[in-house]
């Protein structure tokens, strides 16, 4: 059985064990050198203080200490008076637990002078949106690439210049192939149903490989009721565009690499953006979007997202993504400059805060709350979204608390100011001796004071 039955049930934690010890053991070595000094008076019992946590029995252990009004940076432990201004220091609880940002106190006078507007948080909607400057470009998959079929020569070319639009199964230019023009013998041969030659096909077969060799079907027809070889067949543009690119030149001799025409489809656009790399948490294929372009004041287009590429840029941390835009009336052209706003809805029920109240220093981001009575004290913030002139508050604020809108930055540098003065004053450590008048911090601004239980 345990000689200590009172301390089974002890809750007070670490701190409390370490200032109950240094207590008890202050208690017996005050015994056993003065055996014949009065006992000091409890200020507590065990069980009182057993179920005290730390934090509240060092509270209640804390010596009063005496500050100059005009001079914080003067503390005594006894009544007294100010050695620089001669005022009556008073008494005040330093409590080694408070708060970084110490409170700030202003009369009205100087509220109005700094013009002081406060603001209360509330609840309510954000608007998930994103605005970024675009580049149209070009839709990659209305692209068309007129490569021939068989080696040959152009003749009679029809196109001049890129640029110039085309219509699906405009004839771009007519090519001389001997490949093409052995097919067409082999057709014919095929429709004779005398003919004894050895290289006779079928018709089906014949006809086949013409179409494989981008034949159009009419001139199929045309070859298969003449009963004459051509010479020269089309190449036609096989969708509605612009030529885009144009290496086809009269009597260019060609294989079936070479690319003599691009054309694109300006029915349809693509608009590239960026996107920085802390708004991407909430972007999706299929959101709506808006643009609007330099080019076309007063004119807006709608489009969605198309296409999140799968990497940022190393460089500027962003993330490429595509929207997709209508241009009926290809108002739209490649290479323009546009501003796109991205929509993703609402998020409601959100707590949020005016974006002008909110302090940002690259280390932290707070506000300064009202406390009442012309006191001020910021409070760091934890941020979410930002929507124009809101931001939402994850933390560090509840609804309905009122916050400083204007004049916060120089309420939060006193409060920095008057931490820094509290640093150097030894709030938390020891100070300085009494006998510099000057610099005078006084004695140490940790939590003291003996005491003893029973």
């Amino acid at each position: 059985m345990s000689r200590f039955p009172p301390y089974r049930r002890f809750r007070g934690g670490p701190l409390s064990v370490f200032l109950l010890i240094g207590a008890l053991s202050m208690g017996l070595f005050g015994c056993g050198a003065e055996l014949g000094a009065e006992t000091e008076t409890p200020s507590e019992s065990v069980a009182e203080a057993a179920a005290d946590s730390p934090m509240e029995h060092a509270a209640k252990h804390l010596d009063p200490k005496y500050v100059c009004p005009m001079h914080p940076q003067i503390i005594r432990d006894e009544e007294g008076t100010c050695p620089i201004c001669g005022m009556d220091l008073v008494k005040k609880l330093m409590d080694p637990m408070t708060g970084k940002y110490p409170e700030v106190a202003l009369t009205p006078a100087v509220v109005q002078t700094l013009g002081v507007r406060t603001a209360a948080v509330e609840r309510g909607t954000l608007w998930k949106y994103i605005e970024t400057l675009g580049r149209i470009a070009y839709d990659e998959t209305r692209l068309a690439h007129v490569h021939p079929r068989a080696a040959g020569w152009i003749e009679s070319l029809s196109l001049r210049a890129e640029g110039e639009p085309v219509r699906a199964g405009q004839e771009l230019a007519e090519l001389y192939a001997p490949a093409i023009l052995n097919a067409q013998v082999d057709f014919l041969l095929a429709q004779d149903r005398n003919a004894a030659d050895r290289r006779r096909v079928s018709e089906d077969k014949a006809r086949n490989i013409l179409r494989l060799l981008d034949v159009p079907d009419d001139v199929i027809t045309a070859i298969q009721r003449d009963g004459e070889a051509r010479n020269r067949v089309p190449i036609r543009a096989p969708i509605d565009g612009i030529v885009t690119k144009m290496m086809a030149r009269d009597g260019m001799y060609v294989t079936e690499s070479s690319e003599m025409f691009t054309i694109a489809d300006l029915s349809q656009v693509w608009v590239m953006v960026d996107i920085y790399e802390s708004q991407i948490d909430w972007l999706s294929e299929g959101l709506s979007a808006e643009m609007r372009v330099p080019a076309r004041p007063g004119r807006t287009w709608e489009g969605k997202v198309d296409y999140l590429y799968p990497e940022l840029d190393p460089v500027s941390r962003t993330l490429r993504v595509r929207l997709v835009f209508d241009n009926p009336d290809l108002a739209l052209k490649p290479n323009m400059f546009a501003n796109v706003v991205i929509y993703g809805g609402p998020k409601r029920e959100v707590l949020k805060i005016p974006a002008e109240a909110l302090i940002v220093t690259g280390e932290r981001e707070a506000v300064v709350r009202v406390l009442g009575d012309g006191r001020f004290q910021p409070v760091d913030v934890v941020t979410g979204m930002q929507r124009g002139d809101e931001v939402e508050i994850l933390s560090g604020l509840d609804e309905g608390d009122e916050i400083v809108v204007s004049g916060q930055f120089l309420i939060d540098s006193e409060s920095n100011l008057q931490a820094s003065f509290q640093r150097m004053s030894g709030v938390g450590g020891s100070g300085a001796s009494d006998d510099d008048d000057a610099g005078d911090t006084g004695g140490g601004m940790t939590a003291g004071g003996s005491h003893a239980h029973h």
